[in-house]
């Protein structure tokens, strides 16, 4: 059995996860318009619901289904990946066309805006002051994230310190945002908010390696975009850092240089000729040992526990 048929066992999750479809879809056409249409293109590209899946899992059995949570973590991921394309300029996601790709800049930022402002008027809704704060502090790591990624662009002396601290605010903060509003929708809230924050910041940074991993190791088929696009948009990736003290010739590439596919797939095989991506693949694997470690700490039914785990081992599955 997959990581993820034995998360999808836990009681009331199908009817939580059809829920937020529903309110998805409601959420994204609530006003009418050119935006509206456009963010109901985003939303139709699915996804898999993982932040919304730990906001689930971690609110307590029996608790009010942590709904709005969900749904409002989920339109603060999609409003990201929407403004992420934007950025990059990029074409496809998960093998489909972006919303940049067929409405055009100015749509596709007005339609990550639109899905901010959708998230946090759902989570408000809801009169829980900490919990709005707690997406406010994700989203604004999120920009902060996206800034420093901006920042660090083709740059050949970024360390391995600053690229986790990069993940961290793009990536793991929005896990860590996750578990702590499904915590904080308890009656009475759970005392072991840090440590679910901790749990889903290293889940975060365990997805973010390996899907640094995974833009150098491909196939399309599984990944929805050819090796190295990563490297063709300038981001140092942390398989590229690692390649980069291991190989001198490596060190001298000014990724500038690459600017077609079949060059940076060639560089994607001389990363993994120097055992970066092993390399890489296990500090990912730390952070799921360490996030299950956590879970050892925290108060929780066994059967939510059980479920988390096997949310850590559905990440090293993404890879495998």
């Amino acid at each position: 059995m997959t990581a993820l048929a034995g998360i999808r066992e836990t009681p009331g999750l199908d009817a939580y996860l059809e829920a937020l479809e529903e309110r998805l879809e409601a959420a994204v056409s609530s006003h009418r318009g050119t935006v509206a249409a456009v963010g109901a293109e985003a939303l139709a590209a699915g996804g898999k619901r993982l932040r919304p899946l730990l906001v689930y899992l971690a609110s307590p059995p029996g608790a009010p289904s942590p709904l709005a949570a969900g749904v409002a973590v989920e339109l603060v991921h999609m409003a990201a990946l929407v403004h992420d394309d934007v950025l990059d300029r990029a074409a496809l996601r998960r093998g489909q066309p972006t919303v940049f790709a067929t409405a055009g800049r100015d749509a596709a930022t007005a339609t990550g805006d639109f899905l901010f402002a959708r998230a946090f008027g759902e989570l408000a809704a809801t009169g829980e002051p900490a919990a709005v704060q707690a997406l406010s502090a994700a989203a604004s790591a999120l920009a902060r994230g996206e800034l420093m990624q901006r920042a660090d662009a083709w740059r050949a002396d970024v360390p391995e310190e600053r690229y986790l601290d990069r993940c961290t605010l793009k990536t793991a903060r929005l896990f860590d945002a996750a578990c702590r509003l499904g915590a904080l929708f308890g009656d009475p809230p759970s005392g072991d908010l840090d440590e679910f924050g901790s749990y889903g910041e290293r889940i975060g940074l365990a997805f973010q390696i390996f899907d640094d991993v995974l833009d150098v190791a491909g196939p399309v088929e599984r990944t929805g975009k050819r090796r190295g696009t990563d490297l063709l948009d300038g981001t140092v990736t942390l398989p590229l850092i690692i390649a980069r003290r291991r190989d001198e010739r490596l060190a001298a590439v000014d990724l500038r240089s690459i600017t077609e596919s079949g060059e940076a797939e060639d560089l994607c095989d001389r990363i993994a000729a120097t055992g970066a991506l092993e390399t890489a693949r296990e500090a990912a694997l730390g952070h799921v040992d360490e996030a299950k470690a956590t879970l050892r700490r925290v108060k929780l039914a066994d059967r939510r526990r059980e479920a988390l785990e096997l949310v850590a081992e559905g990440v090293v599955e993404r890879y495998g």
